[in-house]
């Protein structure tokens, strides 16, 4: 009996221990799964940088080989793009490693790290290295060659900050660090572990996966393998609540055990007498009562415990839809940068036609033609007017949207976008051309979001076009009122896509693009936005052979026009 009970106990605690492990392992993996987002987003924030701004003009024309001293110059150009997108450092580079300017003078000189970056930028490939001064100056640097006729004449290197990282680490309990591939403790919530080797800070307790920090406590370690950065992502959970879980269970299958047998000894010494009896039974009876409350304490202990993760998990959705909204805005401006050349004409054109009206003017002016004078006034506020529109378009595309539905107009949503996309299309040589039956339309939706739909669609079609570099190429929006809703056809013939692929096109980050012309997240951002419209957005095959992507927007009624 005294074996079995033994047992019991042993096998009670052990099942204790498995289940708080169980627990403690759960929670450990989400803290890496997030944490391995967050710095992936972080890192993925900057990595387009380098390549975008290698293309200006105004950075190409930094590395001149004209004799003058482009240094301050340079280095207002490294404060300023350091400022507007929140790195940590800028630095404009020559081929041999010298470097031209920085923004913050946090890593000059002809360093190793430079060398490297160089060597992989004279690839044509983009440049990323792991950079430290001390445990203080520590940065991921992005760099990417400036060329000039095909020719290499420097590089821009952008260092990512990692201290916001850290920063949000410090608010686990559990120590969270990465490894770079020689061991070295890279970033950590622990300012001590920092550029230390790892096998120095712990040693392994003789179960894999655990280690022994300090000599002293047992830890288990989760690591996740961080690829394109080669880093490994630690995050380490104290195990010694498992010792009190097993130490909890045993006690608990001692008492239940106790009290089998407490029972069986009432049963038993029944015959001795009723008073015995009942003294006895008023025993057991206190022994419930302090159960009964041993239980509805670990009970109460248990709904904190889960009231306190319910409130993590919904800080991490919150953090998970802000990370989207930023996604959102990211593929908006990059919509613009693709089409800043063309706008950037569309601004030039007009701006060369004001300033030849203006000289006329004056010289019809002096000869006192002021029948002429008027016209050209006219035509110059025209132009102006012009170009406040093209304006007044681009400041409401790249405001970040809010996330009302309600009725709003159709026509000028497709206008906007046109407006957006024209210049870029004219420059391609592609032909846009709109089919509106009837009308007005008003449908459930936002403005902007709306708009970023079909500007991505358009650029889409454009890109197909261009691409396959067939002439006479055509992107047509139609509009079709089906009752209850109002649909709205892109169609382009261009190449199309096939059937088998129809399927992936939504998913994030598929592109049938080249390398470099895009990530691949367009559609399934319009893909969401249409979603939260309550519509859809499906694709199939145009009339002309190209792609054809049908937009569903629910018609606005009388209830959600008076709602405004």
């Amino acid at each position: 009996m005294c074996l079995f009970s033994l047992a019991a106990v042993f096998a009670t605690a052990a099942w204790w221990r498995d289940r708080a492990e169980q627990q403690l392992e759960s929670k450990a993996a989400e803290t890496l799964a997030v944490q391995a987002e967050a710095l992936s987003g972080i890192l993925d924030k900057y990595r387009l940088l380098p390549p975008l701004l290698s293309r200006e003009d105004s950075i190409i024309s930094l590395f001149g080989d004209d004799g003058r001293d482009m240094s301050e110059a340079a280095r207002r150009k490294a404060i300023e793009i350091a400022g507007m997108s929140g790195a940590k450092d800028v630095a404009f580079l020559f081929p041999d490693g010298r470097v031209l300017a920085t923004a913050g003078d946090l890593f000059t000189g002809k360093r190793e790290e430079h060398l490297q970056l160089l060597d992989v930028v004279r690839q044509g490939r983009l440049g990323r290295q792991a950079i430290s001064l001390d445990s203080e100056q520590r940065a991921y640097a992005f760099a990417f060659g400036v060329r000039e006729q095909n020719a290499l004449v420097g590089a821009i290197a952008v260092y990512v900050d990692f201290d916001p990282v850290e920063a949000t680490w410090s608010l686990s309990t559990n120590p969270i660090f990465i490894t770079d591939p020689t061991g070295t403790v890279f970033l950590t919530n622990q300012p001590l572990w920092r550029l230390q080797q790892l096998d120095s800070l712990m040693t392994e307790a003789g179960t894999p996966g655990h280690f022994l920090v300090g000599g002293k406590v047992l830890h288990g370690d989760l690591t996740r393998h961080l690829p394109l950065l080669v880093w490994e992502l630690h995050v380490l959970s104290d195990e010694r609540p498992l010792i009190t879980a097993a130490w909890t269970g045993g006690i608990i299958a001692a008492l239940v055990g106790l009290l089998i047998g407490a029972l069986a000894f009432v049963v038993v010494m029944r015959r001795e007498g009723q008073i015995l009896r009942m003294r006895r039974d008023r025993a057991a009876a206190l022994r419930l009562e302090r159960l009964v409350r041993e239980r509805t304490k670990a009970l109460s202990e248990t709904n904190v415990s889960l009231s306190r993760e319910i409130d993590e998990r919904r800080q991490t959705e919150d953090q998970l839809r802000k990370t989207q909204a930023e996604l959102v805005q990211a593929a908006k401006l990059a919509a613009l940068g693709q089409m800043s050349a063309a706008i950037s004409h569309e601004f030039n054109q007009p701006l060369a036609a004001i300033r030849t009206y203006s000289d006329n003017a004056h010289r019809f002016l002096e000869k006192g033609n002021t029948g002429t004078v008027s016209e050209n006034l006219t035509r110059i506020g025209g132009l102006v007017d012009r170009m406040a529109q093209l304006s007044q378009s681009l400041l409401s595309f790249s405001r970040k949207p809010g996330t009302a539905v309600k009725a709003i107009a159709l026509e000028p949503v497709l206008d906007e976008a046109l407006m957006l996309v024209l210049p870029r299309a004219r420059k391609a040589g592609v032909a846009v051309e709109t089919d509106i039956e009837g009308g007005p339309y008003r449908v459930l939706g936002g403005q902007i979001r709306l708009s970023q739909v079909f500007v991505n669609l358009i650029n889409n079609g454009i890109d197909a076009i261009s691409g396959a570099g067939k002439g006479g190429g055509k992107v047509t929006l139609r509009v079709l009122d089906e009752g209850e809703s109002i649909a709205v056809l892109v169609e382009d013939n261009g190449p199309g896509i096939p059937p088998e692929r129809r399927d992936s096109v939504f998913e994030p980050f598929f592109t049938t693009k080249d390398v470099g012309a895009g990530i691949g997240i367009g559609l399934s951002i319009a893909s969401s936005i249409m979603t939260d419209f309550g519509g859809s957005i499906d694709v199939g095959e145009s009339k002309a052979g190209g792609a054809c992507f049908t937009v569903r927007l629910c018609a606005a009624d009388a209830s959600d026009i008076a709602a405004e």
